[in-house]
């Protein structure tokens, strides 16, 4: 695995190369850790923490000091990849003052070296202000799991001509305020083809088809610690619930028949 620090600007060479971009969530020390190791280009902080971790039906409740939280901690275990954190719910919409007074404190507190945060074109002026003041910004276009009231659930964005229009526009905007590349989340394939196309920043893709510049996934689904939650755009990597199971249960069926532990685990 290469040693060179990933920076944004790697990101954009390994778009015009045609080399694509991996990108999974972390959320701890540990697993900060591994994906580095793995030789993962960027690790995301996601405030969907507020699901996997937490607990949450939805992100909606995050709070800064969640993020903030686990940005430490993710911090502190990676080295080589390009760390970005999400943006939780009201911590940017109010208006860009405000935006560039949370960002910073991931990048000044937390040990972040970008931010993610939902919205198109409506929030061209928050990336233009945000970049300005030398916070790089990934923005996040289609579905927007923030807007979950207003959407109507988690449906797939961009189907209606018009959306389609609108996806478009969205991102040809955040581009030209400063953004360093773009999520698109739960869009058309061929939608999300014209966007990558469209742009000269990287798209990257999770359920938005093989044409985007990167994939994106959540670590904990991809490893498979919920068997119940299988859409459509994720493919399991591992079945790790089994295995946690199998080990804990072996665990306790030690401990209750006096086999653990035995002479060589004392001192």
């Amino acid at each position: 695995m290469a040693e060179e620090k990933i920076r944004i600007q790697t990101l954009k060479k390994m778009k015009e190369r045609g080399e694509k971009i991996s990108m999974l969530t972390a959320y701890d020390f540990q697993f900060a850790r591994l994906l580095d190791e793995a030789g993962i280009e960027v690790i995301l902080v996601g405030d969907s923490l507020g699901n996997v971790m937490l607990g949450y039906e939805n992100t909606l409740p995050v709070t800064m000091d969640d993020m903030l939280h686990h940005t430490k901690a993710v911090a502190r275990g990676r080295k080589r990849a390009l760390l970005v954190v999400d943006m939780p719910f009201m911590s940017y919409q109010v208006n860009p003052e405000k935006a560039l007074v949370n960002a910073s404190r991931f990048l000044k507190e937390g040990g972040a070296e970008a931010v993610k945060l939902e919205g198109g074109e409506e929030y061209a002026e928050t990336v233009k202000k945000l970049t300005t003041a030398g916070i790089p910004v990934m923005s996040h276009i289609g579905l927007m799991p923030q807007a979950v009231h207003r959407i109507g659930g988690y449906s797939v964005q961009g189907k209606k001509e018009e959306d389609e229009k609108r996806i478009l526009k969205d991102a040809k905007a955040l581009a030209d305020a400063g953004a360093f590349a773009i999520v698109l989340e739960k869009v058309p394939t061929l939608l999300a083809k014209k966007v990558t196309e469209s742009v000269p920043i990287p798209t990257i893709g999770i359920g938005a088809g093989p044409y985007c510049d990167g994939q994106v996934l959540v670590i904990y689904d991809m490893l498979g610690f919920d068997d119940k939650f299988k859409p459509r755009f994720l493919k399991q990597y591992a079945n790790l619930k089994k295995e946690i199971i199998k080990a804990v249960s072996r665990f306790k069926k030690e401990v209750k028949e006096k086999k653990f532990p035995t002479k060589k685990h004392g001192y």
